[in-house]
């Protein structure tokens, strides 16, 4: 996809440690279109690239909006995008992509954001306002001043049907995972987005009590670090050309690849978004993406080349 560029128009402070960026084309000409649940990628200065939701209402055609938290764990793109992005600054960004999309046909939907997970979440709860259908959404944050467009949504049409729930304030406020998901109800669909350990208590509590996968969505920002000691070399195979290319206990399939002149299409670089999804032919991966769903990683026939390593001598990709 031809890349596009944008100027920053606004960036403002949305809460604490959280900025806003809006963007638009330099001749004023209409951006690409979007769903809620998208995302673009943000070339940012120093040759980081970084995935962002789109937080602005999709019928709008003139900006797209993002937001981002500074990160005191950041590898270094929240930093870019506070201290080296300014106003008047022109970026290379990906048209949108959405790997996390909203099922337009479900009777009720469940929106659970913690932090800035909320961008994505707050576009599809616009989305599904309009469109008058049932949904909650609940926004966990630690503090209120952390609580990014907290006044957008307590102006929105939707304000009686978000709930907000402060880490520092009064017990009874506070999401409780268990009453919330405990039931499954075949009617709902769960959409969750915000840390990591926000994520993973939200999809654990809904898995163990039964809620099917189709019915769960969810968007990691980043992956955890993985500790890489015991990594062992291996061999990736393309099927188009039968050629053997080594893998060696250092290097990711995407970087062994790469210095055999074989260029795969990334973006992450941590098995969150998905760019990199390749199909394996033969042989047995070790999954270490966020992106694919338990079952789908169970199946054993893509995985993400960018992290994810593999458990046998030899991996057959559909390359």
């Amino acid at each position: 996809m031809t890349n596009l560029t944008v100027r920053v128009l606004r960036k403002m402070s949305e809460a604490l440690d959280i900025c806003s960026f809006e963007l638009a084309t330099e001749d004023g000409r209409p951006l690409p279109a979007f769903a809620a649940g998208s995302h673009i990628d943000v070339q940012l200065p120093g040759g980081l690239t970084r995935q962002y939701s789109l937080c602005n209402d999709p019928q709008e055609t003139q900006r797209y909006l993002i937001a981002v938290l500074r990160d005191p764990a950041s590898r270094g793109g929240s930093a870019a995008m506070h201290d080296a992005v300014a106003v008047g600054q022109l970026l290379q960004i990906s048209p949108p992509k959405n790997h996390f999309a909203l099922v337009h046909a479900a009777p009720r939907s469940l929106l659970l954001a913690g932090g800035i997970g909320i961008t994505p979440l707050l576009c599809m709860a616009e989305r599904l306002s309009r469109a008058g259908a049932d949904f909650e959404l609940h926004y966990c944050i630690r503090s209120r001043e952390r609580a990014a467009f907290a006044g957008r949504i307590e102006a929105s049409a939707f304000a009686r049907s978000a709930h907000f729930h402060v880490d520092d304030g009064a017990a009874g406020q506070r999401l409780d995972l268990p009453d919330l998901l405990g039931t499954p109800r075949a009617d709902e669909h769960v959409y969750v987005c915000g840390p990591n350990g926000f994520m993973d208590a939200v999809l654990g509590t809904a898995r163990a009590a039964g809620w099917p996968e189709a019915q769960l969505h969810f968007e990691f920002f980043g992956a955890e670090a993985v500790q890489s000691a015991g990594d062992r070399a291996f061999e990736v195979q393309l099927a188009s050309s039968g050629r053997v290319v080594p893998v060696a206990a250092g290097q990711t399939v995407v970087q062994a690849l790469a210095d055999a002149g074989i260029e795969l299409l990334t973006s992450c670089g941590q098995g969150v978004c998905g760019t990199c999804l390749t199909r394996v032919l033969a042989g047995a991966p070790e999954h270490r993406d966020l992106y694919l769903t338990p079952e789908e990683q169970a199946a054993n026939d893509q995985f993400l080349p960018c992290c994810s390593r593999a458990h046998s001598d030899r991996l057959v990709l559909d390359i």
